[in-house]
C-alpha cells in the first residue's frame, strides 16, 4: 500500500456560483474517503481507488482554500502533510473537525452588541450553539498585501491583540498578494465582510484560476491599472471592489505620509490608517459590521415585548390578554408562541415609532434600508407591493397626465391608474405564442410611442413610464438603456420599475447592474462626466431634427440610434417597488419603496406623504415591519452568498434535466434563446450562466433582455398535460411541490434564498417519478405520445391590445380608464353579453366596449380594461382558454360591457 499521497493543484478554482457547494462537498467527501482508507477491512484495490480520490479532492481544495480563513490554507496544509505521510487517521480527525466547524462556526451577539462569546477556533466552534442567543457567522476580512510573510503574520498578531472579551464577534484574515487574487476571493468567499488594502500588491495572480473566473476578472479589470502611479492602482482596485461588493467597506493602510495623499482619495475609502493604527482599524471593522447588523425597529419591538405593563387601549389580543387563559382560543398561543402576542400592540410609543410619521426606530430602519439598497430614500410598506405601486402612482400622476405602461404588468398598476385618473398608454410586450406567455416591452416600442406623442404635440403631458423588472417569467430589462434613451426624448420623465420579483438582485455583482437604484446612481455619476457631455454633443450634431406630424420620417433616425440624453436638462427621477417577502426574508406583505429622485424634496415630498397616508393602514403590523428590518440586515451581511446559492441550485436542476434521458423526453427547461428573440440579444449563448461567469456577465451587460437564471420555465408540452392540471394534480396534490405560475404549456419553477439542496433533490426526484408514470401510462394505453411541438391548432395566439374607444381616448394611443370605470356607476350604463352575442354584434358592425377589467389567470394581466374595444381576436383567445380563474368574467352572464345608449351619450375626444 502506498504511504505517500501525491496530488496536483492544476484544477483551478471553482466558479463563484459553485464554490460554496464544491468546497463543502470536498471537505465532507474527503472525510468519508479517509475513513475508508483507514479501515482495516478495506481491500487493497479499493484502498488505492480511495487514495486517488483523496488526491483529487486535495487538488480541488488546494485551489479554493487559499481564499478562505476558516479552516484556511494553513489548516489544509496540515491535513495534506498528514496524508502525504500516510497518517490517514490523524488527517481524518482534522477533516472531521473542519466539517463540524462548517455546521457550527457561529458566534452570538446581544442586540446591543455589548456582550459576546468567542468561538473563533475549530475546537470551540460548537460551544455557543446551545446558548439560545442570536448568532452571527464567523467574520472573515480580506487583507491585500504582498509584503514579507513574517511581517504580515506580525501584523495579524498585533491586530489579534486588540481584541477584547466584550467584542461581539471575532474575525480572521484571508491574505492575498495580488489584484486578481483579491477579486477571486471577493467572488468566491461570501463570508468576507471587509477589505483592508495595503500599497504592496501585484496585479496578476501566481495561482491558476478557472477560465471562467479568469475571464470575468479580466473583463472587470479592463481599463484599470494602466497608470504607474501607486495611488491610482489603489483607487482602481477600490473601484472594482465597490462595483462587485458595494456593501462591504474598503480600508486603506497607507505609508507614514498618508496625510499628504488624503486629498486625492477623499470619499473613496471607508477610512485610511497607518500601520500603527491597529486599534482604530480593529474598532472600525467591528463597528462597521455591527452597523449593518443593526435592526433598530426589531430591537425596539423586542424590548417593548419584554416590558411589563397594562393595556388600556385597543387590541384585546395584545400581550395575549384575550387568549392566554381562554379554553376556546388558547391554541392560538400554543401555535404561534407568546413572543408574537407580546409584540402585538397598537402603541406608537416606547421606541416603537409611527410608520405614518417615523421619528426614531422606524426612521432609522428606513435609513439603513436606503443605504443597503442604494436609494436616496426607502419606505416600508406592510400591505404588499400592490399598495406600494398605488402610492407611487398617486404621488406622481394627476388627472390628464399620460403614463406609459406595459400591458402585462401586475393588476395593481391598472387599478392604481384608474384611481389616479391618468390617461394610460399601453405598451405591447413581444409575444411567445408557442409558450402562451409574453416577454417584455422592446425599447423600440417605448421610443416609438414617445416619438408619436411628440409628433402629436402631447409629449408635455407624458409624466411616467412604468415597467416590470423582472417579469413573473424572469425576463429582465436593461434599465440603463431604457432610461438613457427615454430621457433623450423626454428629459424629465419619471420611471417606476416594478421590481416585485427582484428585491434580491441588488446584492449580486451581475444582477445588480440591471436594478433601478444601481443604474440611477451610475447614470447620475456619468451624466456629470465631461466625456459624456462630449459624446452627447457629437450625437446631437449628427441627429436630424425631431419628426413632426407632416414629416414623421425624421424619427426613424431617432429609433435606430442609441440615444444619449442632454446632461444639462436631465432630471433623474426613479422609483422602485419591491416585494421583500417574495425574494428576501420578510413576512407576507412586507414590501419597500426605493426612491432615487433628484427632485423629490422639491416636487414630490408632500404628494408622496399624502399618497402614503392614503394607502397605509393606521394599524400597521409590527411583525411585518420587524421582518423587513431583519430582511435588510440579512441581505447586507449574506445576500451575496444567498443569491449565488439560489442561482447554483437552479442550474443544478438544468444539469439534472440534461443528464437524465427520461426527464429530457417529457420536460425541457426553456433557455434564453427560446424566451428572448435573437434580435434582442447580442450574445449567442442559449444559457449564458451555464457557459460561465464571464459569459453571464457579458450577456447582461450587452443584451436588451436577459433571463433570470434562478427562474426556470419548465416546458411540459410533451407530457400531454396542461399547466394548470400539472400544477394541481401532479405537483401540489401528488407530491406537495408548491409552484405559482403556469401557462398552458409550462410551469414556472423558482429558487429563492431559502431553497435548500434537499428541496432541489426532492423536486428532481418528483419529476423523475412523474416522467416514469407518464411513460407507464403511455405504454399501457398502447399509444405513442406526441413528442413534437404543439400544432398551430392547439396554440392560442396571444391577443394584442386593441384600442380605447374614441369616447375615452386621451391621445397618442392613451385612454381615460378613470372615466370609463366610473361610468359603470351610472345604472344602467352596462349590461352583460355572452361571447356569441358580442360576436354577432361585431359582425353587424357594432362597437362593443368593455366596462371592467377581465383578467384570466394565467397569464395574470388584463386582456380587457375599462374603455377598451372588444375584438374578435380577444374573444378567440378567451373562448379557447381552459384556465379555472378569470377575474371580471361571469361564467353565467358573460362580459360586462357598456350599452349602446350609454356610449351614445358620450362625445368622442379630440
Amino acid at each position: 500500500m502506498s504511504k505517500r499521497l501525491t496530488f496536483g493543484t492544476n484544477q483551478g478554482t471553482a466558479t463563484p456560483e459553485s464554490a460554496w457547494r464544491k468546497r463543502k462537498d470536498a471537505w465532507e467527501h474527503l472525510g468519508y474517503v479517509l475513513s475508508e482508507i483507514s479501515s482495516e477491512y478495506q481491500e487493497e484495490n479499493r484502498r488505492q481507488e480511495h487514495e486517488l480520490e483523496a488526491g483529487r479532492l486535495l487538488g480541488l481544495l488546494a485551489a479554493i482554500e487559499p481564499y478562505w480563513a476558516n479552516p484556511g490554507i494553513e489548516y489544509f496544509n496540515e491535513v495534506s502533510r498528514l496524508m502525504s505521510g500516510g497518517q490517514y487517521e490523524d488527517a481524518m480527525k482534522l477533516v472531521y473537525q473542519a466539517n463540524q466547524t462548517f455546521r457550527t462556526l457561529t458566534q452570538y451577539v446581544d442586540l446591543e452588541g455589548h456582550e459576546g462569546a468567542e468561538t473563533d477556533s475549530l475546537e470551540s466552534g460548537a460551544a455557543s450553539v446551545s446558548k439560545g442567543k442570536p448568532y452571527i457567522p464567523m467574520v472573515e476580512i480580506l487583507l491585500v498585501d504582498n509584503g514579507p510573510t513574517e511581517e504580515i503574520e506580525r501584523f495579524k498578531e498585533e491586530i489579534a491583540e486588540q481584541r477584547q472579551h466584550t467584542d461581539p464577534f471575532h474575525y480572521n484574515f484571508v491574505v492575498v498578494p495580488s489584484v486578481e487574487d483579491a477579486l477571486a476571493a471577493i467572488l468566491i468567499n461570501p463570508s468576507i465582510q471587509a477589505v483592508v488594502l495595503t500599497a504592496r500588491f501585484d496585479t496578476c495572480t501566481r495561482r491558476r484560476l478557472s477560465s471562467t473566473l479568469k475571464n470575468f476578472i479580466a473583463r472587470r479589470m479592463n481599463g484599470f491599472f494602466g497608470s504607474t502611479k501607486q495611488i491610482q492602482g489603489l483607487l482602481d482596485l477600490e473601484n472594482i471592489l465597490d462595483d462587485l461588493r458595494p456593501e462591504i467597506p474598503v480600508y486603506l493602510i497607507a505609508g507614514v505620509a498618508l496625510e499628504s495623499i488624503a486629498h486625492e482619495i477623499t470619499g473613496r475609502f471607508r477610512r485610511i490608517f497607518s500601520r500603527n493604527d491597529r486599534m482604530d482599524l480593529h474598532l472600525s471593522i467591528v463597528s462597521e459590521v455591527l452597523e449593518r447588523y443593526q435592526t433598530p425597529f426589531f430591537n425596539a419591538l423586542q424590548k417593548y415585548a419584554k416590558r411589563p405593563g397594562g393595556v388600556f387601549h385597543a387590541m384585546p389580543i395584545s400581550r395575549a390578554g384575550s387568549v392566554q387563559n381562554s379554553p376556546w382560543a388558547r391554541d392560538l398561543v400554543d401555535f404561534y408562541g407568546k413572543n408574537l402576542l407580546l409584540a402585538e400592540t397598537s402603541a406608537t410609543s416606547g421606541g416603537l415609532d409611527s410608520l405614518l410619521d417615523p421619528q426614531s426606530s422606524i426612521k432609522k430602519a428606513h435609513e439603513l434600508a436606503a443605504r443597503g439598497f442604494g436609494s436616496h430614500r426607502t419606505y416600508f410598506v406592510t400591505n404588499g407591493t400592490s399598495t406600494a405601486n398605488k402610492i407611487v402612482h398617486q404621488s406622481i400622476l394627476a388627472p390628464g397626465d399620460i403614463v406609459l405602461v406595459d400591458r402585462n404588468c401586475h393588476k395593481s398598476h391598472h387599478y392604481s391608474l384608474v384611481m389616479a385618473g391618468a390617461n394610460v398608454s399601453y405598451l405591447e410586450a413581444y409575444p411567445l405564442n408557442e409558450h402562451s406567455m409574453y416577454g417584455a416591452v422592446p425599447l423600440e416600442e417605448i421610443k416609438g410611442r414617445l416619438l408619436q406623442l411628440r409628433r402629436e404635440g402631447l409629449l408635455h403631458k407624458v409624466k411616467m413610464l412604468t415597467l416590470t423588472n423582472c417579469t413573473f417569467d424572469g425576463i429582465i430589462y436593461d434599465p440603463r438603456r431604457v432610461m438613457e434613451e427615454c430621457l433623450a426624448i423626454k428629459p424629465d420623465l419619471v420611471f417606476l420599475w416594478d421590481e416585485a420579483w427582484f428585491a434580491f438582485a441588488g446584492f449580486h455583482p451581475v444582477y445588480r447592474q440591471r436594478t433601478a437604484m444601481t443604474v440611477a446612481a451610475r447614470l447620475e455619476e456619468e451624466l456629470e462626466n465631461e466625456e459624456y457631455a462630449q459624446r452627447y454633443a457629437a450625437q446631437k450634431a449628427a441627429l436630424p431634427e425631431p419628426g413632426t406630424a407632416d414629416q414623421p420620417e425624421n424619427d426613424q433616425a431617432w429609433l435606430e440610434t442609441r440615444l444619449l440624453p442632454d446632461p444639462e436638462k436631465v432630471r433623474l427621477r426613479v422609483y422602485s417597488t419591491q416585494s421583500t417577502h417574495k425574494t428576501l426574508t420578510s413576512l407576507r406583505q412586507g414590501s419597500m419603496i426605493h426612491i432615487y429622485d433628484q427632485d423629490f424634496a422639491l416636487r414630490n415630498l408632500n404628494a408622496f406623504r399624502e399618497a402614503y397616508m392614503t394607502h397605509t393602514s393606521t394599524s400597521p403590523n409590527y411583525q411585518i415591519l420587524a421582518s423587513l428590518d431583519i430582511g435588510r440586515r440579512q441581505a447586507e451581511l449574506e445576500g451575496y452568498a444567498l443569491v449565488q446559492r439560489q442561482v447554483d441550485l437552479a442550474q443544478s436542476v438544468c444539469r439534472a434535466m440534461a443528464r437524465n434521458e427520461l426527464l429530457g423526453k417529457y420536460f425541457k427547461i426553456l433557455n434564453s434563446d427560446e424566451l428572448i428573440p435573437s434580435k434582442y440579444r447580442e450574445s449567442t449563448s442559449a444559457n449564458p450562466v451555464r457557459d460561465g461567469l464571464a459569459a453571464w456577465d457579458e450577456a447582461w451587460q450587452n443584451d436588451e433582455f436577459v433571463v433570470d437564471p434562478s427562474r426556470l420555465t419548465l416546458d411540459i408540452s410533451r407530457t400531454g398535460v396542461d399547466g394548470d392540471t400539472f400544477k394541481h394534480e401532479y405537483l401540489m396534490d401528488g407530491h406537495s411541490i408548491q409552484v405559482n405560475k403556469t401557462s398552458r404549456t409550462s410551469v414556472l419553477l423558482m429558487t429563492n434564498i431559502g431553497t435548500t439542496r434537499s428541496a432541489v433533490a426532492h423536486l428532481i426526484e418528483v419529476l423523475v417519478k412523474i416522467a416514469e408514470e407518464l411513460e407507464r401510462k403511455r405504454r399501457l394505453d398502447g399509444r405513442v405520445l406526441a413528442m413534437g411541438k404543439k400544432s398551430a391548432k392547439e396554440l392560442i395566439p396571444l391577443p394584442d391590445f386593441s384600442s380605447f374607444a374614441p369616447e375615452f381616448s386621451g391621445g397618442g394611443g392613451s385612454g381615460d380608464m378613470h372615466a370609463a370605470y366610473y361610468l359603470t356607476y351610472q345604472d344602467p350604463a352596462t349590461h352583460f353579453l355572452s361571447s356569441a352575442q358580442i360576436r354577432s354584434e361585431l359582425m353587424e358592425g357594432q362597437r362593443i366596449v368593455s366596462a371592467v377589467f377581465v383578467t384570466p389567470y394565467p397569464p395574470g394581466f388584463p386582456v380587457l380594461v375599462p374603455g377598451q374595444l372588444v375584438t374578435l381576436g380577444i374573444l378567440d383567445y378567451m373562448d379557447r382558454l381552459d384556465t379555472r380563474e378569470i377575474h371580471g368574467y361571469h361564467q353565467d352572464l358573460g362580459y360586462q360591457v357598456f350599452t349602446h345608449e350609454a356610449m351614445a351619450q358620450l362625445q368622442p375626444r379630440k
